[in-house]
């Protein structure tokens, strides 16, 4: 009976670090995405703030040790190597305690990241430049590209635009052309850049705002509420996490505890 509750727990064991090393893939990916994106205002907010950049990176360590640590648990399971199993419950300890500081340090800095990103974003907006079409300034790229995903204007309302000065001077009643309001069947994967002029109307001599065809609420709500929705899936994602890691420290000391003797020759030479 005891064999088998220890040949059950094995294969359990095995199992369950075949999960575990996805569930590290994942994280390791995610960590890679907050680095990668040049297309959404995370770019803008990595720019901004060290502590994404520092949490981005925590993330790819602690996604790539718990690849290797599922499979290190895979083979300490199957050929039963204490030492190895050892191994595996000393470095998902430090990975579980890792995970916790690093969740811990993004709910408790949001109001930081939040405070961070308005001041680049309003930076972005005073110092954008229309002649820039090429896409040379990433930032202002990606800022053109959440205003017309987002269908927002400016961070806290359009009238943020009346601060960029190149915009202000023209004449002629002129736009950031990434706000204008688009209908159903427009193509909104197709992001407008630069400054747009607005039809020509008789009662409007100069680029009044108030006349200006863009949307009116600003991005800094929307962008909270997108914060909200992806730091509820990081969270969700690092408690299911910690509890396959809990699930795996049990395991593993269990079946330590019913190997009696090691075979050496059962490690696998490559």
């Amino acid at each position: 009976m005891g064999a088998a509750c220890i040949k059950v727990t094995k294969y359990f064991l095995f199992l369950f670090n075949l999960l575990f090393f996805i569930l590290g893939a994942v994280i390791l990916g995610f960590g890679v995405w907050i680095l990668a994106d040049r297309s959404s205002f995370i770019s803008v907010l990595q720019t901004s703030s060290s502590s994404l950049q520092v949490g981005a990176y925590i993330f790819i360590g602690v996604g790539a040790i718990t690849m290797l640590m599922g499979f290190l648990g895979c083979i300490g399971a199957v050929n039963e190597v204490r030492c190895l199993l050892g191994l595996y419950f000393a470095l998902l300890l430090l990975i579980l305690i890792a995970q916790v500081t690093a969740g811990t340090l993004f709910y408790f800095n949001a109001g930081k990241l939040k405070q961070e990103m308005g001041g680049v974003v309003m930076e972005i907006i005073q110092k954008y430049n229309a002649s820039d079409s090429g896409g040379k300034d990433s930032l202002q790229e990606a800022w053109d590209y959440v205003q017309a995903q987002v269908q927002c204007c400016g961070w806290g309302s359009f009238l943020n635009w009346t601060e960029n000065a190149e915009l202000m001077n023209r004449t002629e009643p002129t736009y950031p052309c990434s706000c204008e309001v688009m209908g159903e069947e427009d193509n909104r994967l197709i992001v407008k850049k630069g400054f747009c002029e607005a039809p020509a109307n008789g009662t409007q001599a100069s680029n009044d705002p108030a006349g200006w065809p863009v949307y009116k609420e600003g991005c800094m709500e929307k962008v909270q509420a997108w914060l909200q929705e992806n730091l509820g899936i990081l969270l969700g994602v690092c408690v299911g996490v910690a509890v396959f890691e809990l699930l795996g420290l049990l395991l593993s000391i269990c079946l330590c505890r019913h190997i009696h003797s090691e075979d050496y020759s059962k490690v696998p030479k490559y």
